[in-house]
Parts: C-alpha cells; sequence; structure tokens
C-alpha cells in the first residue's frame, strides 16, 4: 500500500521550521544565564548613566535634570584630575610587573622539581588571603621605625623611610601591595597553559639544538598569547577597581597622593552622598576600560595562536 504524496508533506517538518525550534530552545535555554547578565550587569550599567544628568536630591528638594553638567564638572575637579593620572601610572606600573612576575614564576615551577607543589602553593597563597589579612601585614612591613623594611635598612645606615606617609613612596608602596597579591593568582593561568602544549615541541627543540630562551620565544610564548590577552584583560580590571587596599592602608592619603578612581568614586557615593557625581565618574571608568579592553583586543588578537 502506497502513501500518498500529500501526506508525506503533512507528515514530515519543514527545514525551516525545524531550524526555528532549535533557535527557541537554544534561547531557552541560555535564558536563565541571560536574565542574570542583564539583572546585574546591563540594567546597573544603564541605570547609571540615566543617574548621571541629574542633579543630587538635596534639603528635601528632588533631582532635577541636569544634561552633561556633572561630566563637566569632572574636568574643573582637581581630586578627580588626580586620581584619574593615579590610577593610569598604577596601572601603567602594575599590570606588566604582574604579568611578567606571573609568567617567570609559571615558567619556574613547571618544571619536574622536588618540593614543586609547596613552591606553587607559596606562590598562590597571597592571592588568596582577604585584604584586611594581606593590608595588616603590609602595615607591619611599612610602619615607620619598627617597621620590618626600615629594620632591614637600619642595618646597612639607611635612613628610616615614612613609606605610606610621603606622598613621593605611598602610591609605590600599594603597587608593591598589589603586584605581589596578583602575580601569584595569575601565575596559576600561565601553568595551566604551558601544562597544554604538547611536550613533543620541546623534545624537537631539543634535538634540533634549540636553547631554552630560543624555544619559549618562537614555540612557547605565541602559544601562550591567548592566556596572555585573557589575564591583561582581568589585570587591567583589577588595576581599576582596586578600593579595600586603599581604604584599609591609606584612606586616600596623604594629600589624596593614593587616591584611585574608585577610591574617589565610592568617597562621593557613601560619604559626600553625591550620587549622580558618582555616577558621571562611573560612566568615565567604564568607558575606560571599554577601551582598554578594545585596544588589547585589537592588538593582540591578531598575534594570538589557538590551538
Amino acid at each position: 500500500m502506497s502513501i500518498p504524496h500529500s501526506t508525506l508533506h503533512a507528515v514530515a517538518p519543514a527545514p525551516r521550521t525545524r531550524g526555528l525550534s532549535l533557535q527557541i530552545y537554544g534561547y531557552l535555554l541560555i535564558l536563565p544565564a541571560l536574565c542574570f547578565l542583564l539583572l546585574f550587569t546591563h540594567y546597573p550599567a544603564l541605570a547609571t548613566i540615566w543617574e548621571s544628568v541629574f542633579s543630587a536630591a538635596r534639603n528635601g528638594h528632588p533631582a532635577q535634570f541636569v544634561g552633561l553638567d556633572n561630566y563637566r564638572a569632572l574636568l574643573d575637579d582637581d581630586t578627580f584630575m588626580l586620581a584619574l593620572r593615579n590610577n593610569l601610572l598604577y596601572a601603567v606600573i602594575t599590570i606588566p610587573l604582574s604579568v611578567a612576575l606571573a609568567l617567570m614564576m609559571a615558567l619556574a615551577v613547571n618544571r619536574r622539581l622536588r618540593g614543586n607543589a609547596m613552591i606553587r602553593a607559596a606562590f598562590f597563597i597571597p592571592s588568596l588571603l582577604p585584604m584586611v589579612a594581606i593590608a595588616n601585614l603590609w602595615l607591619f612591613f611599612y610602619t615607620p621605625q619598627l617597621g620590618l623594611l626600615n629594620k632591614l635598612m637600619a642595618l646597612f645606615s639607611l635612613p628610616a623611610v615614612n613609606w605610606l606617609g610621603e606622598p613621593g613612596t605611598a602610591l609605590y608602596s600599594l603597587m608593591v601591595v598589589s603586584v605581589w597579591r596578583e602575580a601569584g593568582f595569575f601565575m596559576i593561568f600561565y601553568l595551566a597553559a604551558l601544562q597544554q602544549i604538547d611536550p613533543r615541541l620541546a623534545e624537537a627543540a631539543e634535538i634540533e639544538g634549540a636553547s631554552r630562551r630560543y624555544f619559549f620565544r618562537r614555540v612557547q610564548w605565541p602559544l601562550l598569547m591567548p592566556t596572555t590577552l585573557f589575564i591583561l584583560i582581568n589585570a587591567s580590571m583589577n588595576a581599576f577597581r582596586i578600593v579595600d587596599q586603599v581604604i584599609a592602608m591609606t584612606n586616600g592619603g596623604p594629600n589624596n597622593s593614593t587616591s584611585l578612581l574608585l577610591f574617589y568614586i565610592y568617597r562621593t557615593a557613601f560619604s559626600y552622598w553625591d550620587l549622580p557625581y558618582a555616577s558621571a565618574m562611573t560612566v568615565v571608568l567604564l568607558v575606560i576600560l571599554a577601551s582598554i579592553a578594545l585596544i588589547k583586543f585589537n592588538l593582540l588578537d591578531k598575534r594570538t595562536h589557538y590551538q
């Protein structure tokens, strides 16, 4: 018995309908994650932009639309410009140092040596400590006269330095703490990437008589570029969102020499209760982070080799 041709068309689903069903099914699968992304990322960003074009509600007067006045005020705010310069200097110094130190530590512990597990743990433990504990530890190092650093300097008859009390040294002292904390965290990513490289490449390079430096420059470093790009983006975000370390160690002093962008935003919003002005600074911070990410993707993505 043969089935009519019209019946076959009625039973078999159309390819276009089947493709549409798969698309709907896919969107339903990502719907929970998409809701959280919109709720905790995109909505706060849009709300911040909307808040930045209003004035602060004070003395019973409601907020009024002021347009770009808050952004114009930033150009005349000496404290904001100083915090911006401090943060840019902080990022320019800490990001390369953290990444370079993480790479060197990963290369050091990637070899099969006795005690490798203990060394890896020692490198990684600083990233696990809470910032309050780290701040108290380094405050002991930096304490004038009684601190460990000044005690070591006294052994060489060098004068004591008030590391966190002098405008010329306070910001650099915070940089040392950040590099010490973040290098071990970034080391884990580099170590994982190194262990994913085919060991036969190292064997072939050894047979050809290539030195370790040549093998790293020609083989390992190009294959580490995806990890490097990921680490650079995260290091950039960390450099511009630091606030707890500043509060715990210097509170922005002395003379705002350690005042960074997020710390100034926090103080403006929750000490002066000027939320619209803090929102305008937050928008500037978001633009800076987005610009850094785009520049790094454009510069490094062409040199990135994916296995």
